[in-house]
């Protein structure tokens, strides 16, 4: 009797809002914005061995953040940039890894985020723009670890320089489709001025149709229908207007079934009581502990992600397992954001790893070892949520989770949980990968882990605790080099 169930908030979320995003991001595809995007980092960042990884890791936001989707970033990614990272001399598993974790980015970062994002504004009812707000810095944390891997990658693997051919230096790209970087900050700007997230899309649209119209290769319309040397009903069916809109509508499609499916979920759930249940089996079994209510929900939402895509993953885990951190303590944006990260898990989690396995086409490589090193790549940055729900602290990564609390905001504090988490990030990246200076050895690997999480925990001692063990590693690899390279 109710409109939980199938016409609950999912699918009215992807039928009012979701679906104009997933426009918008055929209209920057459409309209050359994706190639921009792509060359501009290639040009920006070619030329070393590290170039091609970074490439890979900037193109995948850029491409990422309009569209919020890791299956179409990795595709995209993937058909220009593999050539690129086997050339310098990444296996076909290792350069798919790459590959789907710089997709999987995409769904966490500003201004679109993936479409549990929406649901999270809506869940929590607060604005999309503080949505995008407490994603800033996880995301820059999140790109950092893919950095930290790609730069280790060079080095363990000894990686030559290799040449590669620009056409165009990134500032010539820049001056010719400058234009392609207004629709990066398009939406944010008009929710800045008070614009609903529908209307801020909308308008964000209209933007990147007009401003295609700028360069002859871009426009969404021929130049030859406005000349009249094309049938004015030809030239628009065929045009990348129309194209841009049919891939949009279709685009949706799949986020719409799922959130219909989730949505009769999430009302067993909550008119049968299950959801409340569950939090409390959670909690007696946690013994009142926040670490180890953390932990069961990350490994709760780690297994419903198994079967399930994102969005549906983080709709029944916001139902069944928000509940039970927000009892003890946690922020309601906390925790909704942390089920948000772990669901987003499921993009890199068999049988539903659709990000490596799409990866995994394109480079030949074996679908579940691709997935494997997916998850080394990844591991580092999704440590992060911890923060968010141990310490109150630890919420200054989400930026306090709201604009208008922003300004009584102690920026000092925000200061050094972001740079304890970063140099959190960067040791754990390390003793993964058994690299840092050099080569790790077993006792040096062992410490920069533990350094990894005892920095991710947020508090004063476990921070000094794990400086301390990062600079002990840093003395024993600087002062005790081999006498020849190592390889």
């Amino acid at each position: 009797m109710t409109l939980e169930g199938i016409f609950g908030v999912a699918v009215d979320v992807s039928s009012s809002l979701i679906i104009l995003y997933t426009i918008y991001g055929a209209f920057l595809q459409h309209s050359g914005a994706g190639k921009f995007y792509i060359d501009f980092s290639f040009s920006a960042m070619g030329g070393r061995p590290t170039g091609a990884g970074r490439t890979v890791v900037l193109a995948s936001f850029l491409l990422g953040g309009p569209s919020g989707s890791g299956v179409a970033t990795t595709v995209t990614l993937g058909s220009v940039a593999y050539p690129m990272l086997a050339k310098v001399g990444y296996g076909k598993n290792e350069a798919g890894g790459l590959l789907s974790a710089g997709g999987l980015g995409a769904i966490i970062s500003p201004p679109v985020l993936g479409a549990a994002a929406f649901l999270i504004a809506e869940f929590l009812k607060i604005s999309y723009l503080d949505v995008i707000l407490m994603a800033t810095i996880p995301t820059c944390l999140y790109y950092l670890a893919l950095f930290a891997m790609v730069e280790i990658d060079v080095r363990k693997f000894g990686m030559k320089d290799v040449t590669f051919e620009r056409v165009e230096s990134a500032w010539s790209l820049s001056k010719k489709y400058w234009f392609h970087f207004l629709s990066l900050v398009s939406i944010v700007v008009f929710m800045l001025w008070g614009f609903s997230p529908v209307l801020s899309v909308f308008w964000a649209t209209v933007v990147s149709a007009f401003t295609s119209f700028l360069r002859r290769d871009t426009a969404l319309i021929s130049y030859d229908v406005f000349r009249g040397r094309t049938p004015i009903g030809r030239g628009l069916w065929n045009s990348g207007l129309i194209k841009a809109l049919e891939g949009g509508s279709l685009g949706v499609l799949n986020v719409a079934s799922t959130c219909a499916g989730a949505g009769i979920i999430v009302g067993v759930v909550t008119l049968t009581g299950l959801g409340l249940k569950f939090s409390s089996i959670v909690l007696q079994y946690a013994g009142g502990s926040l670490l180890l209510t953390a932990i069961y929900t990350s490994l709760i939402v780690w297994v419903v992600g198994l079967a399930v895509p994102v969005t549906a993953s983080y709709i029944i885990c916001a139902v069944i397992a928000a509940p039970a951190m927000i009892q003890l303590g946690v922020p309601d944006f906390a925790a909704h954001m942390f089920i948000f990260y772990y669901a987003v898990l499921s993009e890199v989690s068999p049988p539903t790893a659709l990000s490596p396995f799409a990866a995994a086409a394109i480079t030949g490589g074996d679908p579940y070892k691709t997935t494997l090193q997916c998850w080394k790549y990844t591991t580092p940055a999704f440590l992060v949520p911890f923060m968010f729900v141990l310490d109150p602290s630890g919420t200054g990564l989400l930026l306090t989770g709201s604009f208008k609390t922003l300004g009584n905001a102690n920026w000092g504090s925000i200061a050094l949980v972001t740079i304890t988490a970063a140099v959190g990030i960067v040791a754990l990246a390390g003793g993964l990968q058994g690299w840092l200076l050099r080569r790790t050895t077993l006792y040096e690997r062992l410490m920069l882990i533990a350094a990894g999480f005892l920095l991710v925990y947020p508090t004063g001692a476990a921070d000094l605790a794990g400086f301390a063990l990062v600079v002990v590693v840093l003395a024993l690899q600087w002062f005790h080099k081999p006498a020849t390279a190592t390889s």
